[in-house]
Order: C-alpha cells, then sequence, then structure tokens
C-alpha cells in the first residue's frame, strides 16, 4: 500500500518561502510511470495543482505558479520538495501530495488521484 505524507511548517510569513515535503512509503518515487504532484486548496476555494515530477525526474509546472514554485526529489529518502516563493497571505491552504498514472492538472476531488496525503495546513500570516 503506498502511502505519502506532507510535511513542513504550519506557518509561514508573508514574502518568504514555503518549503514542503512528501516522504512516501510502500513504494518507490523511481519506478512505474507515475506522476507525483503537489496541489493545494485555498479556504473554501476548489483545489489547484501546482505541480509535479516523474519517475524520471522531469518536473511540470502549472502556468499560474511556474515563476515561484520549485518541485524536487531525494531519491536516496523517496521524498519530493515543494517550495514556493514570495508566498501572500491568499497562499494559505490545505496542501496535498499525491500520485498519479497521468498529470492531473485540473483536479475536482482529491480522490481523483490514486493515492494522496493527508494534507497539511499551511498559514500564511505576519
Amino acid at each position: 500500500q503506498v502511502q505519502l505524507q506532507e510535511s513542513g511548517p504550519g506557518l509561514v510569513k508573508p514574502s518568504q518561502t514555503l518549503s514542503l515535503t512528501c516522504t512516501v512509503s510502500g513504494g518507490s518515487i523511481t519506478t512505474y510511470s507515475y506522476y507525483w504532484s503537489w496541489i493545494r486548496q485555498p479556504p473554501g476555494k476548489g483545489l489547484e495543482w501546482m505541480g509535479a515530477i516523474s519517475r524520471s525526474g522531469s518536473i511540470y509546472y502549472s502556468p499560474s505558479l511556474k515563476s515561484r514554485t520549485s518541485i524536487s526529489r531525494d531519491t536516496s529518502k523517496n521524498q519530493f520538495t515543494l517550495q514556493l516563493s514570495s508566498v501572500t497571505p491568499e497562499g494559505t491552504g490545505v496542501f496535498y501530495c499525491a500520485r498519479s498514472p497521468r498529470i492531473i492538472a485540473r483536479p475536482y476531488h482529491i480522490s481523483d488521484y490514486e493515492y494522496w496525503g493527508q494534507g497539511t495546513q499551511v498559514t500564511v500570516s505576519s
């Protein structure tokens, strides 16, 4: 059973960089043709796909966030990370990491993905 777990600070100050890590167990992030994504959900709003990294290490970003987003991975730890720079209070929300066999850039529900973490709340506030 694949499991994903997000971790990182729950509070970030405006203009700083938000950094989150997704730790994967039960399966390697370098095997099979899967995409490992970051998704966020602002309060009272729908899901927003932020970007993904593939088995081979190719990275895909949402065009609206590309200039401020960086996704990377540490294969030795079976983890992938998200960095979002220049955050604003509007960036507050629940952040999920997830796995899917293809890129899902317009998710309706988190269950659109095959596996996902429980989500972590990040608040951007001074």
